[in-house]
This record gives structure tokens, C-alpha cells and sequence, in this order.
């Protein structure tokens, strides 16, 4: 008996601490619901959901004809939320009804697999529950839009298992067109992981603007730690400013061609092009070609704000000083030693021996004689070499330019009062050695006389817009009101026009118009080596029309060790006529006063006809007379009259060779350089009488031709 009570104790001791123990475990649950819930609900919530950032649409970067050079354009990512409670209800009904028909859809639209395989990988990942899988990445905006107006998706908005993440990518419609100045937006993903953003040129310089203000979506936490966006939750990005530029489609894509061409001849390391509107500053062009390893050129590199010993083209500035200060004048006298002068234990040479002794200043300059320049920096300056060195700070180039281009190099002008400076500093400064500057800062000199001595800050920039209304607008800025005095500027002129009429510049003297710069042959030091690798770089920088300047030009050409021809009027004053020859044909201010070489019209000579075979067959039977062809009865004609019937040959055109299109019409002109798919851009009346790019160059699909038109006679 008193084993069974000792029992029955224990059995109610074990009942009461259960009882107990329920009690408590409901008394909590009821504390934690009540008492607690919000904040066990509000850290549940916490870990499920999360804002995650919203990227602003990157504004767009135009030319100053409102074309664009670099802007945004959305792709998306596809993913299959499969294992959520929409897709599945009624087990899935919907989804079986249609995932043949869905199936069609993206084999039709993305058209990368057959809809056999899109039929399999949807049934795969919608039996198995997948959540947040991805189906394809990159896919553009048309082929989104062709998506969502699927009958599947369609029909169920919320319940479809599709998620469509969308992203942008940067293009540039022209390509590597003006690409180092407009920039490049790269990503890459940094070590820990995150989306790192390089940008260059313009796109780095107002990168602030471009890309706007991002949102934010919330996303909630599934499966495998993704995350989904939770529709209709979100705050909508501020998209960034759109950029015009000052830089002309047209006037960039002449500048870029003629410097490749050089380039490409030459086998040149590499070269900049800088055009620059005189009266206002306005970059219209600026080209920047390096080699890159696989033999090609690329916008690699902005060497037009890169500082080197710019050689002869310096010159201007030695003329300037000694001019403003009234130490000469372009009658007196210098004595060149025959091209050798020996100074503090060195040698100054003139680039060819010519033999001279007494010429004028003048002379001196237009030979660009660097013992002429020596000797009169030396004579005048050097018991006070700050004088000169003061007009290189009023010509502001011991600054940079202020162009709205990060990574511009600092100028490098020596100091009396540091070490380094010798005998022998100024003299070579004469003639552009010894100091270093950027071809940006060097044409800031040249433009200055072209526009009356008042010097301009160059800027790329015209105005900051959104939904094409201006923001704020950029305006010509005048750095130095007048740099120099009347008698200075005449004589500067005087100099500037007898390089090209008399002197090293003679070989790019035109009857058509007259050009006023200066050449410019520089030694590469190469580090430790010095100049003993016989590298020059060649140079020119001028303005055009000399008697109205609208633009002025630098071109500045590193050429490859012991190159035969390197001086700058053999190397780069042909990129600069070539340059200013086709700007005189396709702007409007420019060819009213372009004196066109005097070309015979072949509807008033006995010349041949040139035009569409069609046309010639169409005319032939409008005439009741017939066609003698001797050609492969191809799309073009060349044709004469023989008899009362034509005579001639016809022929099929190459579609990767420009074909010979003088003497053809415009319409014909059009019409066949269209189907080569090149742009056109003609100037004048009549037929064409030149073309940009010559008969036989290989062309691609997208370059510009330049026609000018005719109907002159004998």
C-alpha cells in the first residue's frame, strides 16, 4: 500500500511539473504575441526584406547638331519565380494551359534556343519549384516590350513567374568617334565584389550630373538567400542631365580620317587634332589616335592635353616677346652662321644646312631658323630671362587650360632660380625645347592671333539640359582681352602667312585659299637615353582663312625611330590642309568663298556621261535608239554618243572600295553611295567634281563622304 501512494505521488509530481511547464511555455507564446509581437514582427520583416538601390537612367551626351555621341539604353534580365503560391494554384493550371505558346514566344523573340528546349527548361524549373532562376541575361528593349504583350504574361500580371530586372548599357552611336573625349563608362567588379564604375573624358568630367539620383525598390528575401522586388514598392530614380557639346559630327569625323590617314602611312606611334572655333573658343574636333598592340589605332589616350617640347611651333612665342617688347622687328637682322651655332659648350642646329648668314627676322622665322630664335632670346633676355618668361605667364602657359577634361597635364617651365637652369635653358627655350606643353595650350597661342590678339578659353561644353530644356548655358569666356599690340599682331600675321607663302610650309600654299601657321620638328627624348633614337615628332598650328580666320588647328604626330620623312610640314601639315581643304567644301561660310578650281561640265562638252545603267536604258527607250554596251551591264554607266546611240561600258560597284563618282549627279550620287551605306554630305550645284574619299580607298559602312558639286565650262 504505501508503495502504490509513493507511486501515485510521484505520478502527480510529474503531472503538476508538466502542467507547470505548459503554463509557462503558453504564458510566454502569449507575452511574445502580445507584449512583443510588433517587435519580433518588425526584426521577422527586417530579415526578409530590404531596400536595394534604383540606378537613374545616365543622361546622354550630344554633338552640337543635337546628334547623339554617347547615351544609355535599357537592357533587362530575365528570371522564373516558379516555386511562388501564384504560379502554382490549381496546380499550376495556367502555366501547363500555356507554356507550349509561351515556348513559341522566346524561341521567336530571343531566338538563341528552339522552343522544344524553352518547353523543357520551363517545365523543369516549374516542377521543381525554382525560385528567382535566371533565363537570360541582356536582352534589349524591343525584345522586353515583344515579352510583356505575350498573351501569357499579358493575361496574368502578377501570377506569371517572370522577373524582369532591368539595367543600362552605355553606347556610342558613332563609335570611335571623338570616343577618348566623350569617354568611356566602364564597369568592373571591384575585389570586394561591387560594381565599379571607370569613366574618362566628358563622362567622367560631369559624371555628377550624367547619372542623376538613384531610388530605391524593396526586394524580399526567398529561397537560397535571392532576393525578389516586391511590386509597386519603390521610389523612382532621378534620371541624370543630358550634355551638348560643342563638338560638330561633321567637322570630327574629317579631323579623325585625315590624322588615321597619316597615321596608318606613317606608321606613326601616335597623334591629336585639335580644332577650335576661332571667335568663341568652341572645340569643334578633337582626335586622339595611339597604336595599340595589334598594330590598329584606337582612342587610347588624350594626348591633345598632354604636355611635350613642342619644337618649332613655339617659335610664335619667342616672335611675340621680342616683338611686344620692341627688341626687333621683322626687317632687322641675324646672322644664322650658316645653320650652326656653338653656345656654353653645345650646339645649336638648324633642321637642314642651308648655308645662310645675314637674312632678315622675318627670313629667320620662315625658315624656321632655330639659330635665328637662339640668338635673339639669347642677345635680349639673357641678363634678364623673367622678362621672357613673364610673356610665357601672360600667354597663360603656365597653367593649364582649364578645358572640361579631367587628367590634363601640368605645364613644365623653367626656373632661373632652381636648379637645372644653365647657359644653354634659354636659348633652347627659344626654339621650343626645355619647356613642356600640352597642343591644347600651344593652339591657345595660335587662335589668339587668328582672332586680333584676344585669347579665348577653350571649352567642349555648350549647354546642360533636361528633357531637352536648357539648364544652364556655357558661353565664350575671354581669358586676355588683347595679348599684344596692332604692330605686333601685323608683324605675328606677317610671319604666320610667309611659313606657308615662302617658307617650310610651302608645300601646302594653296590658290583656293590662304592658310597661316607654322611648322614644327621636335627630337623625342626618350628617359635616360636623351634624343640619340633619331624620333621626331612632327607638328603644325594655324588658322583659316588667313585674311578671316574661322578655325584655327594643331596637329601634333609622334612618328616611329629613324622615319624618312618626319618633318612637320611632310607629316603633319598635310593632315592640317586636308583638314581645312574639306571644311572649305561642307561649311556654309567657308565655300562662298572657296575659289573651286575651274571644271568642265560634260553636258556642254563632248565629254563622257556618267549615271545609273538604268536611267541610260530608260532614256534610250524614250529616244527610240539603242545602247551599245562593252561593260558587265552593271548598275553604273559611263556613256557618249556615237551615231545617234550611246556608247560606252557599264559596270558593277565593289561594296567594300569607293567607286569613282566624279562626273555622276547627285540623285545617281546619293542613291548609290546610300547602298554602300555611307553617309552623304554635298556641297554646291551641278555634278560631282571632287570626292573625300578617293576612287579605290577601302570604305566601312557608316564613314562620311564629302562630295563637291559643279557646272563649270571651259
Amino acid at each position: 500500500m504505501d508503495a502504490r501512494k509513493d507511486i501515485l505521488w510521484r505520478s502527480y509530481l510529474v503531472f503538476i511539473a508538466i502542467f507547470l511547464f505548459g503554463v509557462g511555455i503558453a504564458s510566454r507564446a502569449f507575452y511574445i504575441q502580445r507584449v512583443e509581437g510588433t517587435y519580433w514582427k518588425a526584426l521577422s520583416d527586417s530579415l526578409q526584406l530590404d531596400y536595394r538601390a534604383l540606378d537613374a537612367e545616365r543622361g546622354t551626351i550630344y554633338s552640337e547638331d543635337g546628334r547623339m555621341l554617347s547615351s544609355s539604353v535599357p537592357y533587362f534580365d530575365i528570371y522564373l519565380d516558379f516555386g511562388s503560391d501564384g504560379i502554382q494554384e490549381k496546380d499550376g493550371l495556367f502555366f501547363k494551359k500555356n507554356v507550349d505558346s509561351l515556348s513559341l514566344h522566346l524561341e521567336n523573340i530571343l531566338n538563341d534556343h528552339s522552343a522544344a528546349y524553352y518547353k523543357k527548361s520551363l517545365i523543369r524549373i516549374f516542377n521543381q519549384k525554382e525560385r528567382y532562376q535566371l533565363l537570360k541575361r541582356n536582352i534589349d528593349f524591343k525584345q522586353y516590350q515583344l515579352l510583356r504583350n505575350t498573351s501569357y504574361i499579358k493575361k496574368n500580371r502578377n501570377k506569371n513567374g517572370f522577373i524582369f530586372v532591368e539595367k543600362e548599357k552605355r553606347i556610342a552611336p558613332f563609335g570611335l568617334l571623338a570616343n577618348r573625349t566623350i569617354g568611356l563608362s566602364r564597369e568592373y567588379i571591384g575585389s570586394d565584389g561591387k560594381s565599379v564604375f571607370n569613366n574618362v573624358g566628358l563622362e567622367r568630367t560631369y559624371d555628377s550630373l550624367l547619372r542623376g539620383v538613384s531610388g530605391k525598390q524593396l526586394v524580399r528575401r526567398i529561397s537560397g538567400g535571392a532576393f525578389v522586388p516586391v511590386e509597386g514598392v519603390e521610389i523612382e530614380a532621378e534620371n541624370g542631365k543630358d550634355i551638348i557639346t560643342t563638338i560638330d559630327v561633321n567637322v570630327q569625323d574629317i579631323a579623325e580620317q585625315a590624322l588615321l590617314k597619316i597615321l596608318i602611312k606613317n606608321e606613326a606611334v601616335k597623334g591629336s587634332c585639335i580644332v577650335m572655333e576661332v571667335k568663341t573658343g568652341k572645340i569643334k574636333a578633337i582626335a586622339n589616335l595611339g597604336k595599340i598592340s595589334d598594330g590598329s589605332y584606337s582612342e587610347n589616350y588624350n594626348y591633345a592635353i598632354t604636355r611635350s617640347e613642342p619644337g618649332s611651333t613655339f617659335k610664335l612665342v619667342t616672335m611675340i616677346a621680342l616683338l611686344e617688347d620692341q627688341l626687333t622687328n621683322l626687317n632687322a637682322e641675324v646672322n644664322l652662321e650658316g645653320g650652326t651655332w656653338d653656345i656654353g659648350g653645345r650646339t645649336v642646329f638648324d633642321s637642314e644646312v642651308h648655308g645662310k648668314t645675314n637674312v632678315t627676322v622675318q627670313h629667320a622665322f620662315e625658315l624656321s631658323s632655330n639659330v635665328g630664335m637662339a640668338k635673339l632670346v639669347n642677345a635680349n633676355y639673357s641678363s634678364n630671362p623673367r622678362k621672357y618668361l613673364n610673356h610665357l605667364k601672360r600667354l597663360h602657359l603656365n597653367i593649364r587650360s582649364g578645358l572640361d577634361l579631367d587628367g590634363e597635364s601640368f605645364p613644365i617651365i623653367p626656373d632661373p632660380s632652381k636648379p637645372g637652369w644653365s647657359k644653354v635653358t634659354l636659348p633652347w627655350m627659344g626654339f621650343g625645347y626645355n619647356v613642356a606643353i600640352s597642343p591644347l595650350q600651344m593652339l591657345m597661342v595660335y587662335n589668339a592671333v587668328a582672332n586680333n590678339g584676344k585669347m579665348m578659353k577653350p571649352y567642349l561644353i555648350n549647354s546642360i539640359a533636361r528633357d531637352g530644356i536648357n539648364l544652364h548655358e556655357f558661353k565664350p569666356q575671354v581669358l586676355e582681352d588683347s595679348l599684344f599690340s596692332y604692330s605686333t599682331l601685323v608683324q605675328l600675321k606677317t610671319c604666320l602667312e610667309g611659313v606657308v607663302e615662302r617658307g617650310t610650309g610651302l608645300s601646302l600654299k594653296t590658290d583656293l585659299y590662304r592658310i597661316a601657321g607654322k611648322t614644327g620638328t621636335a627630337k623625342v627624348a626618350n628617359g635616360n637615353k636623351g634624343y640619340v633614337e633619331h624620333q621626331y615628332q612632327s607638328s603644325f598650328a594655324g588658322y583659316f582663312p588667313a585674311d578671316n580666320p574661322k578655325y584655327s588647328c594643331i596637329v601634333v604626330i609622334e612618328n616611329k625611330p629613324y622615319l624618312e620623312k618626319y618633318y612637320g610640314a611632310q607629316v603633319a601639315g598635310p593632315v592640317f590642309r586636308e583638314i581645312a581643304d574639306k571644311l572649305f567644301r561642307v561649311d556654309a561660310d567657308l565655300y562662298a568663298n572657296y575659289q573651286h578650281a575651274t571644271q568642265i561640265d560634260s553636258l556642254h562638252s563632248k565629254a563622257n556621261w556618267k549615271g545609273s545603267n538604268k536611267d541610260f536604258i530608260n532614256i534610250a527607250g524614250k529616244l527610240k535608239t539603242s545602247i551599245k554596251d562593252t561593260g558587265i551591264n552593271g548598275v553604273m554607266s559611263e556613256m557618249s554618243e556615237s551615231n545617234g546611240s550611246f556608247l560606252g561600258n557599264s559596270w558593277k560597284v565593289d561594296g567594300m572600295v569607293m567607286p569613282d563618282i566624279k562626273g555622276v549627279g547627285l540623285k545617281d550620287a546619293i542613291e548609290l553611295l546610300e547602298k554602300l551605306k555611307l553617309n552623304v554630305i554635298a556641297n554646291g550645284n551641278g555634278k560631282v567634281i571632287m570626292q573625300s574619299i578617293q576612287a579605290g580607298t577601302s570604305i566601312v559602312r557608316g564613314q562620311t563622304v564629302y562630295l563637291t558639286l559643279g557646272t563649270q565650262t571651259n
